[in-house]
């Protein structure tokens, strides 16, 4: 006798102007990383975080992410040449909270800069520093790709996780 459970509730529905709550929950059903975009500016550091953080191709290698183009950080990454995406760590999540709630959290921050002069985090599970070479229309959002001109990773390290609007952290087995 083969026992069934009870499939657990779902709501269907067709995503439309009055509903985008809904998606935007079902979207955060995808568990992502967290990652940290980083530019220089005039105003100092300019930090937002990102889950729509993707690799796209090792040669060349490219790197996409899609910043809201609504948002009030978005100008300073649509000017920026170059930027560094960090992909963080379980032990970043106070890192990743302040940059949600203050684009220029990192100011107080002594932060390193690259070659392009890109203020760039430490002890990340890794960094890309990146090249914009190309943004693509996609809705209320763009999809910035960037050329990875160097990359770090640390060996060891739990990645900070995003499911349902809440962080928390992967161990691997």
């Amino acid at each position: 006798m083969t026992v069934h459970a009870t499939p657990p509730s779902s709501n269907t529905f067709v995503p439309d102007e009055t509903n985008t709550r809904l998606l935007r929950d079902a979207f955060g059903r995808f568990t992502t990383g967290v990652t940290i975009v980083t530019a220089a500016t005039e105003g100092g550091v300019a930090a937002i975080t990102a889950n729509s953080f993707s690799s796209v191709s090792l040669t060349p290698p490219l790197v996409l992410w899609s910043p809201d183009r609504t948002s009030r950080r978005y100008t300073h990454f649509e000017k920026a040449t170059n930027y560094a995406v960090h992909v963080l760590s379980s032990e970043q999540s106070d890192l990743c909270w302040a940059v949600a709630k203050d684009v220029y959290a990192l100011n107080d921050h002594n932060l390193n800069l690259n070659a392009e002069g890109v203020p760039v985090l430490e002890n990340c599970l890794a960094r890309f520093e990146c090249t914009k070479t190309a943004v693509y229309e996609g809705g209320d959002h763009v999809i910035m790709l960037g050329q990875v001109l160097r990359a770090e990773m640390r060996e060891e390290g739990d990645p900070l996780a995003f499911f349902k609007g809440q962080v928390g952290s992967f161990t691997a087995h």
